[in-house]
């Protein structure tokens, strides 16, 4: 009977080691993809999306995790009002069509407790095609306001715009796209 008592304790000791996946939900007022671009060789221009969504699942014990991410097309912001729309058009993004990108992960790599890298499926115009995202910083803490779990994360790949039909002006205006993600994430 002592040798069960023990067993089961042992088990109960041992039961906070196997840590469930948790999920977090992506804070929109600190979650932004950029991207950039060459304009005719002049400079490098950048713009952004202002409306995301979407969720992060993370297991910090099994070092998995899976990140989901919606971005609303039409709330594209170069800047410009005139340059948003036409940016909107079917030339490029064709939000008409298309108002949302989506960015799937299929792995998320580790080193040690951190992600380092995140592959995906990026869709974009109807066109999916595999990326990865490099994390260059991660981060898991207590929000100090919010006094809840928080994760955060920068990362960063580079597309051809032209493999999602959006090459208009290339190689003039640059066919090369870096899309950087700046992500916030609360837990749920």
């Amino acid at each position: 009977m002592k040798r069960i008592a023990l067993l089961v304790a042992a088990a109960a000791l041992a039961a906070p080691a196997f840590a469930a996946p948790e999920t977090f939900v992506i804070d929109a007022n600190h979650t932004f993809p950029r991207f950039s671009y060459s304009h005719l060789g002049y400079s490098t221009q950048l713009s952004r999306f202002n409306k995301t969504r979407g969720k992060v699942t993370w297991d910090k014990a099994a070092h998995t995790g899976a990140v989901d991410v919606v971005i609303d097309m039409k709330s594209v912001d170069t800047g410009s009002a005139v340059f948003d729309e036409h940016i909107q058009g079917e030339d490029y993004l064709d939000t008409a069509h298309y108002p949302t990108a989506t960015f799937k992960s299929t792995a998320v790599r580790f080193d040690g407790d951190k992600p380092v890298a995140i592959d995906g499926n990026l869709t974009i115009k109807g066109v999916t095609k595999p990326v990865t995202l490099v994390v260059s910083s991660f981060q898991a803490m207590p929000h100090p306001m919010l006094k809840r779990e928080a994760i955060g994360a920068n990362a960063s790949t580079t597309i051809k715009r032209s493999d999602f039909n959006a090459g208009k002006y290339a190689p003039y205006v640059g066919d090369d796209v870096t899309i950087g993600l700046a992500l916030e994430a609360i837990k749920e």
